[in-house]
């Protein structure tokens, strides 16, 4: 684990670029070790990982843009004691044991639905398409100029009951949504 969170502090701190080729393979390689790094600045609520021994989630909603690099990234790590583990759902209603829930729909509208579906689960939802902070989502992972850029939204966070640490939010940028 040590390895990708050097390179998530060094991507944090500007010394990494992360420059790919937008369409490609290699910016949902950047994005799964986000995704990864995510465990370590997220603190979740007593009592959201089930019995000890249960997995800690990383859900993938909608078609997986991530290929197999996720599960290899994760690969034997825990979180807090908790193996991390990938669960791929077609809908919101199969979602039961999830942490962290990358919304990949193939019809952005459908978002909010899922948001509202999830609401009162302390699940950090995580998405790329354009419109999910203003449909309630956590965190947006953008691409600006073959970047990516971290988005959060800390109100919803809150909501969630989780905590997003101050190094993660000092290098995000903090939004909320248009529509409250």
């Amino acid at each position: 684990m040590k390895r990708l969170n050097i390179h998530f502090l060094l991507l944090l701190t500007g010394i990494f670029s992360c420059a790919f080729q937008t369409s490609g393979e290699r910016e949902y390689q950047v994005k799964a070790a986000f995704l990864f790094n995510f465990t370590q600045f997220v603190e979740w609520p007593a009592g959201s990982s089930e019995a000890t021994g249960s997995p800690f989630v990383i859900g993938i909603l909608g078609e997986n843009p991530f290929g197999n690099y996720l599960r290899e990234i994760i690969a034997g790590e825990r979180v807090n004691g908790h193996l991390l583990t990938i669960q791929q759902y077609k809908n919101a209603d199969e979602i039961k044991l999830c942490h962290i829930l990358f919304i990949n729909p193939t019809d952005n509208k459908h978002i909010r639905e899922v948001i509202t579906a999830l609401k009162g689960r302390s699940i950090l939802t995580v998405s790329d398409a354009a419109n999910f902070i203003d449909a309630g989502g956590i965190i947006r992972l953008s691409t600006i100029n073959n970047k990516i850029r971290i988005q959060v939204n800390p109100a919803k966070a809150k909501e969630a009951g989780l905590t997003i640490s101050a190094k993660l939010l000092g290098v995000a940028d903090i939004v909320s949504p248009n529509n409250n």
